[in-house]
């Protein structure tokens, strides 16, 4: 099933459960979202709170995917809040529920992330990945580009650093 996007939904009291339960489920299943599992709801709220701010107060977007009626697939657009970056955006909270995997959402939510970046005037968008899982692998079949790593900037446990790997998708028309 395709899945149906909406960029900027009204960020209610359920989305926020739906999305903060989607987090901890991603989390969980060892994704890549800020977070070590295991993971509550409670640990999750502690950046979904800050996030959901940015989103409802501006000047960041969010964009969910849904199968049916179930939350599926979110990402937000991050505004760099500095004008001389106004011209880009960053991707954060790149989340595709792990029972949903191998379905291709992840692949539409980034073409619809592109689609959209596009339309907002975005000339490149930007994702860091956590080294170590295959995701960037992924990101390059969708056309990113890695343009840099930041060496063991992730502790993801004691002995266990990962690179961060910065991303790129130019969106101009001779990108």
């Amino acid at each position: 099933m395709s899945l149906r996007f909406v960029l900027d939904p009204e960020l209610t009291p359920r989305l926020r459960a739906d999305i903060v339960a989607l987090w901890v489920d991603v989390s969980n299943a060892g994704g890549a979202v800020g977070f070590v599992p295991p993971v509550t709801a409670t640990d999750v709220r502690t950046i979904a709170d800050p996030t959901f701010a940015g989103i409802a107060e501006g000047p960041d977007r969010l964009l969910v995917g849904y199968d049916g009626d179930r939350l599926v697939a979110v990402l937000v657009f991050s505004d760099n809040r500095f004008g001389l970056k106004a011209h880009w955006c960053v991707l954060k909270r790149v989340m595709i529920h792990p029972d949903t995997q191998g379905a291709g959402h992840g692949s539409a939510l980034m073409r619809e992330a592109a689609r959209l970046g596009r339309e907002l005037g975005h000339e490149a968008l930007h994702v860091t990945v956590r080294d170590g899982l295959g995701l960037d692998s992924f990101y390059r079949r969708l056309g990113y580009r890695e343009i840099g790593r930041l060496p063991g900037a992730l502790r993801v446990a004691t002995g266990d650093d990962r690179d961060e790997i910065l991303m790129w998708l130019d969106l101009t028309p001779t990108g």
